[in-house]
């Protein structure tokens, strides 16, 4: 549970990011293709937060 408090404000800040970016640069875009950028995004970044950050099984006191 340790690797979830860190990879989904990861994954928010990536896709509020992503949104922001795509908005204000890619404006001819439609809405609903940028959605489906940046929650793809956010699940990448999720999913490469998760397997990379490494958290001790047994932290030292």
């Amino acid at each position: 549970m340790k690797k979830f408090s860190i990879t989904i404000p990861i994954m928010i800040i990536v896709v509020v990011i992503a949104m922001w970016m795509l908005d204000k640069d890619y404006s001819e875009i439609n809405i609903v293709t940028r959605i489906l950028i940046a929650l793809g995004a956010g699940i990448f970044s999720g999913l490469i937060s998760f397997f990379l950050f490494r958290f001790d099984k047994n932290p030292t006191k």
